[in-house]
């Protein structure tokens, strides 16, 4: 049947196995636009992505992350449009990752798909829109029209247009009476009009109708009513002369139980005429556009379809379903004529379509029409019946109408042949060449071209041969067309386009012969040449450039070939050396500027180096030669000419050179021209002198007396190096040369060169002018030297320099000097009155100060200090010259602030101690000066001293155990020091170092001295708290009689001090003395801790704040009655929580209540009415509570109530928790007062979990079951509580009550899963027999891991096999059904677990366990695992076990496998069975065993059917002699001979022959020569047969060898008669040239050529053949 059906019907894609999830398989989310993409948009939890279907590469899938919320492919190109927020829209190209377009509607899109493949099409809720997007603009959707008022309420589905783009159609569909109803937009730009029809489906199209000259354009439409479908064709746009083209109605059928299906695509094949129309139920319909007429109609999708578009060029039409399938429906070319035929017997239509689309099936028809109408003579008639069918169309079909001769005045029939084929398409390759040939011979090449335009013409070789005659750029059209490369290059050439020559042949991968196509372009153009030659070395790598080269190099194209070779060598690879020299050769020779040039771009580096050098030397470009020579000797006789080298170019050179070289070149370029290449050696010199050496090279200046270089040279270098000879022999080429400046100039900068040396030579040199001498003596501190070297030569000038302009900062150096070479003072004053300000005064007057001769300095030194100087040196010096002359000096030192205490005292010390002890004084100098006061017993200045410094740190120091000092200081600072102050602080900071010195008791002393006698201390507060203070510290004893004598301390820091002493009665005096009482009674009740004293105190003074103090003091003394006593007195509430706490804590309730009373007069506090209520409570005076309540209170009852229910005290708490309502802890109280029902009662209304515990323990405690269970009802639909309650149960052994609980509470709308899984467990534990039927009921609704161990415990494994089962635990399912078989196995329901478990090796246990436990079905155990198991392991575990014959069926069937160990297995029990044909028929279907391990088993068998199966398997392993040993023994002589043969092997085969001779079996023997005919050579039969007389036996084998060998013979020979001929003929044809003369463009001028010499230029041939 499926051999009928006229369609090709095929599964492109299944979108769910390519990983596109099935909820995104909708109308919203995949979009096809063609058979090309489909793209489908998913959402998932990390965002939204798109898939891109490749339908055309293999289904290859596309995954991008992309947000948008539609997106539709091109249908031709990797190109992807978005939408975003139903607005914004993006077009990208993704395999450029370029943007295309974007752009921002004004309101959402709702729908939108390609017109075509340049044009969009968009609908949104007002308007239509088209959108160009490949035109390069950034310009967006351009308004059509707005939306038609009838899809106002549509969901729009489609949106068509025709090619001109001139008629659009929108499609849309709306719930309507209960159906799906499809209206039609149809718009016409051209009228600017838009008509709303019915339909669900449309489409444009075109089509050639009989007789037309052009297309007729149609618009076709389906639409299903509530009576049926109907599908419209109607002409649009009629073209003047056309047909007329009726409109067609045809009904759609729908089947009856198909009422909600319609339309969803319709697609038109242009091609073929037909009309493809799919519903959404799957049904294909197949019309004929022209006449309408149904063809097909099947289903072809179970699934409803929601997006379709055209198939294979618009030939067909291709669909999505929901399932994701992607199918694709088009005609069968083979099928549809004949179908039409035979089904639908419709000849009309069949002759028509088969005419239109050019299908078979129909040949029969036209032909017998053909011939009818030629024997009538209507020739009109069969050219046109030829032109309509393929098979007709014929170079026969064209003969015979040529040979038809017209009737006078009409058209020749094959013209009218011709003329309807032109009207009704194009010509294949028969008719093209035709009618070509009148054509052109008419020269109506415009009308020929039109054709080739129109693509009328099948073009092909033949038919370009015909044009070239005519038209070379016309037949280049037609060779283009026909795809002929090798004339299209040759036209090319011709034509002088050579430039797309290399294009058209990497476009067609053409592979010509381009040396000879180049020699022929040369002699056409040689620039084109290179400029074709050049391009064809970025295609063709493999290209011969030696063989081009050649060509233009032969010829003198040395320009052309120079510029080729510079791109094919410009890779510079070893390979191309020699083309490399010779490119460089001929450039030397003719062009060496263009040599320089290449050189210069260092484009080569392969070349012959030595031979390029030499004749870049002859060519005079000495640098190039530089460049390649390497010889010493050739680089010194170049290097000279350093005229015309490049002088930067000529010093870099020396970088390549090594030391020894660039030595010699420069000693050779000053040996010979010196003023000339000198500039450039000095140069070189300065750049290589750290690689050279510069010793090195002042030597070859030295050699070669050259002092102006060296001098140059080291002035280079001079102040970069770091060696001292360097700078030493520059010294010494600046003296030579006279450069003093210079000289000067290194001597002050340079830091390297030797000073010593330098000196000497600068010494001995006795230049006029002594300053780089000076400078030198003065970097290095030469300076006695330098002045003995100048007074001795009496340049006293330069002295006089040095000191004034050099360096005035040496002049005591110079003074120092002069000194000690006796000079006269007077010249030493008048230098030193020169430098007045400059010399530094200290260094002076150290130096002079060593020679013992400071007065010197007087008078420089008072004219300094008039100049203004604050040196303090200077004032030193004159302190030290006016003690030792003893001019006044203390009032110096004691009016002067300018000099050096420490040294102008240091120098007194042993001159003048008072003099020092002034200059430490003044200096504040304490070290030196408590030294100098120590040494000399100065005690009265020292005490002096202390007291204005006033520094606590000096006191500490003199004040030290280690200071043996210090009895004499404290004694002149009590005696004499202190009495002469007035200002207390020197006083005050003396008292602390006495005390931090802990000199207590001298500190004493001095305090009674200050305070006690008269003073102007006497009343001073801090000396008298210090003097209480110190003897608080000192003497406890005097502390009384000072707070009786001073009054003026502060008390409230002596105080303080003196509890801190334990001086408690001295602080109770100090605070009573001034009033203090209530620190006083402090003292009294802290201190002292006597209360009674206090209660005294307080009676005496009577005040409630003493009272209330002597309270807290009672209260924290837990005296509680006469603390609240006290606490009344004061009529003090304050501290009613410490009073509350400590009186409750201690029973006092009774006692507490008159405070309590006495305290709500005045508070309010939630604390003080809680006591009052807990006081009455305590005393058992409920009445009294229950008043309380009533009045108005600010007590926390809760928190009250708690307290008496944690105090037992449960009546009294029952009253509060009625009062506040708080049933959740009166239910609490009341089951203590053992008021069960109430408590119930009351937990019912408090609705709490903890309460409904513990009514619940309490009632289970008093086995009230009935209320228990009211209470457990309430617990159990908590999760959290239910381990708890039946813990609880359990303990008290309540199993029944606590079942019957649970039972009870499944009911419950809040039972949740954890009443589920306990009431498994209590069944497992209590009730085994109700388990398996609660599972059974509840498993989905059970904790399984929990109930899982519950029945492990109780051992209940059905059970616990079961619940693995459903917890999908198959691995342990299996294993448990295994352990425990005796009660949990079965065999069906094994089965079923096994193939589940995810543990391989349970498998292998579970084989085990059946081969111990159930033999009789480990074949079905087999069956059911053999594509999980592993073969070769299962039947290792039975061939261990001995009982491989038990799986044998399974073994069999799973032989197809071809696994070796199976196949191992099988073998060996087909040996044991001895059964070989079984054996045999196995290893020639199954290859994968040891096969040579199974051949030495056999081969020794005792049955010679087995040793037969060993040969033949040693013989499939090409083990020849085994077998044929064996065959041999058992006398097996066909298997012998045929083992022979097919070892292919001479020798087998001729051994084998003579054992056949030498044991006389010649019928074997004459067998063998027939059957190993190939293999058996003819001289060992010939000589077998003499030695064995076998002559007779051979001779029909001679006789077939004979006759072979005449055949071959005779082949031979013909074949070397054919060679003759051919070469003869050959060279005929190379004797006469074609049509008469040469050709110049293949065979070149037919000027002979030679290979020219080089330097040598041909002339007369060619142009442009030098430079």
């Amino acid at each position: 049947m499926a051999s009928e059906i006229p369609i090709d019907f095929t599964e492109l894609a299944q979108l769910t196995s390519l990983g596109i999830q099935s909820q995104s398989l909708d109308f919203k989310s995949t979009t096809l636009e063609s058979d090309k993409y489909v793209c489908v948009r998913e959402s998932t939890a990390n965002g939204n992505s798109v898939s891109i279907i490749d339908l055309q590469d293999g289904n290859k899938v596309i995954k991008k992350n992309m947000s948008a919320d539609n997106a539709i492919m091109h249908p031709r190109q990797l190109v992807i449009s978005l939408r975003a927020n139903g607005t914004t829209l993006q077009i990208f190209n993704l395999e450029s990752k370029q943007r295309l377009k974007a752009f921002t509607m004004s309101e959402p899109v709702i729908f939108w798909k390609w017109l075509d493949d340049e044009v969009l099409g968009l609908v949104t809720q007002s308007a239509i829109f088209t959108w160009s997007v490949f035109d390069g603009t950034n310009g967006g959707p351009i308004k059509l029209t707005d939306r038609h008022i009838s899809l106002g309420s549509c969901q729009i589905i489609n949106f068509v247009a025709n090619e001109a783009r001139d008629w659009f159609a929108v499609t849309g569909i709306a719930q309507e009476n209960g159906r799906i109803a499809g209206h039609i937009q149809l718009y016409s730009k051209q009228r600017n009009i838009s008509q709303a029809i019915e339909g669900h489906v449309s489409k444009f199209s075109k089509i050639r109708l009989d007789g037309a000259s052009v297309d007729t354009q149609v618009f076709a439409c389906g639409n299903r009513t509530v009576n049926g479908g109907q599908l419209h064709i109607i002409e649009i746009d009629h073209q003047e002369g056309a047909p007329v083209f009726t409109k067609k109605t045809v009904d759609i059928f729908f089947p009856p139980d198909a009422t909600n299906d319609f339309p969803v695509s319709l697609q038109i094949s242009s091609k073929y005429g037909i009309i493809y129309l799919l519903t959404k139920y799957g049904f294909i319909h197949i019309y004929d556009l022209e006449s309408g007429a149904n063809i097909f109609v099947n289903r072809i999708s179970a699934e409803s379809v929601f997006a379709a578009s055209s198939y294979n060029n618009g030939t067909g039409i291709i669909a999505v379903n929901r399932s994701g399938q992607v199918l694709s429906v088009e005609i069968s070319k083979d099928k549809i004529i004949p179908y039409i035929l035979t089904k639908l017997s419709n000849v009309p239509l069949a002759i028509a379509l088969s005419a239109r689309g050019g299908l078979p099936g129909a040949e029969n028809l036209f032909i017998q029409q053909f011939n009818q109408s030629l024997m009538s003579g209507d020739y009109s008639s069969a050219a046109k019946i030829a032109a309509s069918s393929e098979q007709l169309r014929t170079s026969d079909t064209i003969n015979k109408l040529k040979n038809i001769q017209p009737t006078p005045g009409q058209i020749s029939p094959v013209l009218q042949y011709f003329s309807i084929l032109l009207d009704k398409g194009n010509l294949n390759k028969f008719e093209s060449i035709e009618l070509a040939k009148p054509v052109l011979q008419q020269d109506r090449k415009p009308l020929f071209e039109k054709w080739l335009k129109e693509d009328k013409l099948t073009t092909s070789e033949e038919l370009g041969d015909i044009v070239k005659p005519y038209d070379t750029q016309l037949a280049l059209a037609v060779y283009l067309r026909a795809q002929v490369p090798v004339k299209v290059v040759g036209a090319l050439a011709e034509l002088n386009q050579f430039d797309k020559i290399l294009p058209y042949c990497e476009k067609v991968g053409y592979h010509p012969d381009y040396t000879i196509l180049i020699q022929n372009i040369l002699r056409i153009n040689p620039d084109s040449a290179a400029e074709f030659a050049t391009q064809l070395l970025q295609t063709k790598p493999d290209l011969d450039v030696a063989k081009i080269a050649d060509v233009f190099l032969s010829q003198n194209y040395i320009q052309q070939g120079t510029a080729f070779l510079l791109d094919a060598l410009k890779e510079d690879k070893p390979a191309e050396g020699h083309l490399q020299t010779r490119l460089l050769e001929v450039n030397l020779l003719h062009a060496p500027q263009v040599a320089d040039a290449i050189l210069g771009n260092q484009m080569f580096s392969h070349y012959d180096r030595p031979t390029i050098a030499a004749l870049c030397e002859k060519a005079g470009l000495y640098q190039r030669a530089l460049e390649h020579y390497e010889d010493i000797k050739d680089i010194k006789r170049v290097i000279i000419h350093t005229n015309v080298l490049p002088t930067d170019w000529l010093v870099s050179y020396f970088g390549k050179l090594n030391v020894e070289q660039s030595v010699s070149c420069l000693r050779e370029m000053l040996s010979k021209n010196m003023a000339q290449n000198l500039q450039v050696v000095i140069q070189v010199a300065t750049r290589y002198s750290d690689l050279i050496g510069p010793l090195t090279l002042i030597k070859i200046f030295e050699d070669y007396k050259c002092v102006e270089g060296e001098y140059y040279y080291l002035a280079s270098i001079v102040n970069v190096t770091q060696d001292s000879e360097v700078v030493f022999k520059y010294i010494q080429a600046a003296s030579k040369l006279g450069q003093i400046k210079e000289i000067e100039r290194v001597v002050r900068e340079n830091n390297v060169y030797n000073g010593e040396k330098v000196k000497n030579f600068l010494k001995e040199a006795k230049l006029d002018d002594q300053l780089p001498l000076i400078i030198v003596c003065d970097r290095f501190n030469f300076i006695h030297d330098l002045v003995l070297y100048l007074y001795k030569n009496e340049l006293f000038k330069f002295i006089e320099v040095y000191v004034q302009q050099v360096n005035p900062a040496r002049t005591p150096q110079v003074v120092a000097g002069l000194l000690d070479v006796d000079c006269d003072e007077s010249i030493i004053k008048a230098l030193l009155q020169s430098v007045l300000g400059l010399v530094p005064i200290q260094d002076l007057v150290d130096e002079v100060e060593k020679r013992n001769r400071l007065k010197i300095l007087l008078s420089f030194l008072e004219a300094t200090l008039a100049g203004g100087s604050t040196d303090k040196a200077v004032y030193d010096a004159l302190a030290k010259i006016y003690i030792d002359s003893n001019n006044n000096p203390e009032k110096f030192l004691k009016e002067n602030d300018m000099y050096d205490t420490k040294v102008v005292g240091k120098y007194c010390e042993k001159r003048d101690p008072y003099l020092a002890y002034i200059a430490y004084s003044k200096g504040q100098n304490d070290d030196e000066l408590i030294k100098i006061t120590n040494e000399n017993a100065m005690y009265k200045y020292q005490a002096r001293y202390l007291l204005s410094r006033s520094d606590l740190t000096l006191w500490s120091k003199v004040l030290n155990d280690e200071n043996i000092h210090r009895r004499q200081l404290i004694d002149q600072v009590v005696g004499n020091a202190i009495p002469e102050l007035e200002d207390p602080e020197p006083i005050s900071i003396a008292v602390k170092a006495f005390m931090e010195a802990n000199l207590l008791s001298e500190l004493i002393e001095l305090l009674e001295k200050i305070i006690l006698e008269p003073s102007p201390f006497n009343d001073n507060p801090s000396l008298q708290g210090l003097m209480i203070l110190t003897a608080i510290k000192a003497e406890k004893s005097r502390v009384m009689s000072y707070i009786e004598k001073l009054d003026a301390f502060d008390p409230d820091e002596i105080a303080p001090l003196a509890e801190e002493a334990g001086l408690y009665e001295e602080a109770f005096e100090i605070y009573d003395k001034f009033k203090l009482h209530s620190k006083a009674l402090k003292v009294l009740v802290e201190d002292v801790m006597s209360l009674d004293r206090g209660e005294q105190y307080a009676e005496k003074l009577d005040q409630p704040e003493l009272w209330s103090q002597l309270g807290t003091a009672q209260i924290n003394g837990l005296r509680i009655p006469e603390a609240i006593d006290s606490y009344i007195k004061a009529n003090d509430p304050s501290n009613f929580e410490q009073v509350i706490d400590i009186a409750e804590h201690a029973g006092k309730e009774e006692e507490l209540i008159p405070y309590l009373k006495m305290a709500r007069q005045t508070l309010r506090e939630p604390k003080v009415d809680g006591a009052i209520i807990n006081a009455y409570a305590s005393t058992d005076k409920l009445s009294e509570i229950e008043n309380f309540l009533q009045l108005t209170n600010v007590a926390d009852l809760e928190s009250i109530g708690d307290k008496l229910y944690e105090n037992q005290n449960y009546k009294a708490a029952k009253l509060i928790y009625s009062n506040i309502s708080n049933y959740s802890k009166l239910a609490s109280t009341l089951v203590y007062l053992n008021d069960y029902q109430a408590a119930v009662d009351c937990a019912r209304k408090a609705s709490n979990i903890s309460v409904w515990k513990q009514v619940n323990d309490a009632c289970i405690d008093n086995k009230e079951f009935r209320l228990a269970q009211i209470c457990g009802l309430n617990l159990i639909v908590h999760a959290d509580e239910l381990q708890e309650l039946v813990s609880k149960y359990e303990y008290h052994g309540y199993f029944n009550e606590l079942i019957s609980l649970f039972e009870s509470g499944l009911g419950l709308e809040r039972a949740h899963m954890g009443m589920f899984t306990e009431l498994a467990i209590l069944y497992t534990k209590y009730a085994p027999e109700k388990t398996m039927e609660h599972l059974k009921l509840f498993w989905s609704r059970i904790n399984i891991p929990k109930v899982l161990r519950a029945c492990e415990d109780a051992h209940l494994w059905p059970e616990l096999v079961f619940l693995y089962c459903h917890y999908d635990e198959w691995d342990n399912a299996a294993l448990t059904m295994m352990e425990r078989s005796e009660s949990a196995f079965e065999h069906n329901s094994f089965k079923e677990i096994i193939v589940k478990v995810s543990n391989l090796e349970i498998y292998y246990k579970a084989i085990n366990f059946y081969m111990n436990e159930n033999p009789q079905l480990i074949v079905d155990l087999l069956s059911s695992l053999t594509p999980r198991i592993d073969l070769p392991r299962v039947v290792r575990i039975f061939q261990k076990s001995d009982n491989l014959p038990m799986i044998k069926p399974f073994l069999i069937s799973v032989l197809d496998k071809n696994n070796s160990v199976v196949n191992q297995a099988y073998h060996d029990l087909l040996i044991e069975e001895e059964d070989d044909k079984t054996l045999r028929s196995v290893i020639e279907s199954n290859d994968k065993f040891d096969a040579l391990g199974l051949a030495e088993r056999l081969e020794k068998h005792e049955i010679i059917f087995f040793r037969q199966i060993a040969a033949v398997l040693y013989r499939k392993n090409k083990k020849w002699s085994k077998a044929l040993s064996i065959l041999k023994i058992d006398k097996l002589w066909k298997d012998v001979i045929e083992t022979a043969e097919i070892s292919g092997k001479s020798d087998i085969a001729e051994d084998l022959l003579t054992y056949f001779v030498e044991t006389g079996n010649t019928e074997c023997f004459i067998a063998m020569l027939y059957k190993c005919y190939n293999l058996i050579r003819y001289d060992v039969v010939l000589e077998l047969s003499w030695l064995h007389k076998l002559d007779d036996y051979i001779k029909p084998y001679q006789i077939s060898i004979t006759r072979e060998n005449q055949e071959k013979l005779t082949k031979v020979y013909s074949d070397l008669i054919e060679r003759e001929e051919a070469k003869k003929k050959s060279e005929q044809e190379q004797e006469q040239p074609i049509l008469g003369q040469r050709l110049m463009i293949t065979n070149g001028t037919g000027i002979p050529m030679q290979q020219p010499a080089i330097g040598f230029q041909q002339t007369g041939i060619g142009f442009g053949n030098g430079f």
